[in-house]
């Protein structure tokens, strides 16, 4: 039998970790590390982290297992290359080490998994790194068991194959994006996010929209061209299990997102319901892939000026992640639009049920979020963080180097379109 030669792709991939989830998780740690046999661990963290007690807690369980450990909270909040290279070089002096534990937000398990890369296999950070910034080279085996234990809802790290980071040189984040990099296991623990402030919720939030927006307004698969076994991306283009993944996550965050930036101190089920949407959402982009606003996200965290966000390290300037991802969102989303007008307006009804119909609906989705944003306090556009329309030319270079991302876009877009886009972003009411 011949089998035609096929021009257009007809497959797509999926992959995420085992997960355990719930009330009390962390502590059974160390009962799952003990299944891999390992008897030395580095736990990566944060100084705020590492404050609030859950690294030590984690050391203590592990004991009772007879795995030792010891605690590295070194990463920096918004890694750049600088950190996580300073993070490798400890963990290389320290080691040799049987496996990891990373507690934290997306920068303490991104921070894991460059750490579990360059110490398991030679090379270093920018031989690995998406092209056309690195090298883009394929770990050439397996790595060490990584466990992840997210202490905020909104990268979905935990679920995803990928590290993001900010280049100081070139002041533009990128990353590594491969499937080895995904942790060995998800331990989610909702109780771990009580306490944070909320507009760290906010911000976190508003990563999980904008993984779920994209992801499932992302090019269908089976409209990239045919690629080779070897060739296969992490990022395939939604596909009918990302779309099962995403649409729940923006189940829950119609049904809880504003109750846990306005009242997560106190109500455990706002706050389920985000670490679920948050891993959910990751499931989903971890697999099809994000597109603009994660673009244009990366210049405008990559160049603050002077922007310091409430609830963060007051120390240095930033854009944290979840904000620099959402403030070109709505534009992002009227230029997406008429590629697949179905999927933009089945979002904006699960994003809001409730939400009045207006009378364009390419603005639909778009006044959606900006009523989001409002409610839970995400600045007014990148205006709000302390961009003007002067700096847009600066802000396009960083945001069309990120081709792995706009490949993913259904309607692809030039350097004019990002301009616009980033122009009508300055700002979104």
């Amino acid at each position: 039998m011949t089998t035609p030669e096929l021009t257009e792709e007809t497959i797509f991939t999926w992959g995420a970790p085992p997960l355990k989830f719930g009330a009390g998780a962390i502590d059974e740690v160390g009962f799952e590390l003990s299944q891999y046999g390992v008897r030395r661990v580095l736990i990566v963290t944060d100084p705020g982290v590492n404050a609030l007690g859950a690294p030590q807690r984690l050391a203590d369980n592990l004991k009772r297992y007879e795995i030792e450990s010891e605690v590295f909270d070194g990463v920096h909040v918004e890694p750049t290359d600088d950190s996580m290279n300073k993070a490798t070089e400890y963990a290389r002096a320290q080691g040799p080490w049987d496996g990891f534990v990373a507690v934290g937000g997306g920068s303490a398990i991104d921070t894991a998994k460059a750490i579990n890369l360059l110490t398991s296999h030679p090379g270093e950070l920018m031989d690995y790194i998406n092209k056309p910034i690195g090298n883009a080279k394929v770990p050439p085996g397996q790595l060490k068991p990584l466990i992840a234990v997210p202490t905020t809802a909104g990268t979905g790290s935990e679920s995803t194959a990928m590290c993001v980071l900010d280049i100081l040189s070139m002041k533009v984040k990128t990353g590594i994006s491969h499937w080895r990099l995904r942790p060995t296991l998800a331990v989610i623990d909702p109780l771990l996010t009580m306490s944070l402030p909320p507009q760290v919720t906010a911000s976190a939030g508003m990563d999980i929209v904008c993984h779920a927006l994209e992801s499932y307004t992302a090019r269908y698969y089976t409209t990239f061209d045919r690629k080779k076994p070897e060739e296969r991306v992490t990022y395939c283009g939604s596909n009918p299990v990302s779309d099962l993944w995403c649409e729940k996550a923006m189940n829950l965050i119609a049904q809880s997102f504003r109750k846990a930036v306005h009242d997560g101190a106190e109500d455990v089920e706002a706050r389920s319901n985000m670490m679920m949407a948050a891993t959910f959402a990751g499931m989903g982009f971890g697999n099809s892939g994000v597109h603009i606003p994660h673009a244009n996200a990366y210049p405008i965290a990559g160049m603050v000026k002077d922007y310091v966000p409430e609830g963060y390290p007051p120390d240095e300037p930033m854009v944290p992640h979840g904000q620099s991802v959402s403030l070109t969102a709505p534009e992002a989303f009227r230029f997406s639009f008429d590629s697949a007008p179905e999927r933009h307006l089945r979002a904006a009804e699960l994003m809001d049920p409730r939400a009045d119909k207006v009378n364009d609906p390419k603005e639909q989705l778009p006044s959606v979020l900006v009523r989001l944003m409002q409610d839970i306090g995400i600045p007014n556009g990148i205006g709000g963080v302390g961009y003007t329309e002067s700096d847009v030319p600066d802000l396009v270079p960083g945001t069309m180097k990120q081709q792995r991302l706009l490949a993913t876009c259904p309607r692809t877009p030039s350097e004019d379109d990002i301009a616009d886009i980033l122009t009508k972003s300055v700002e979104n009411w």
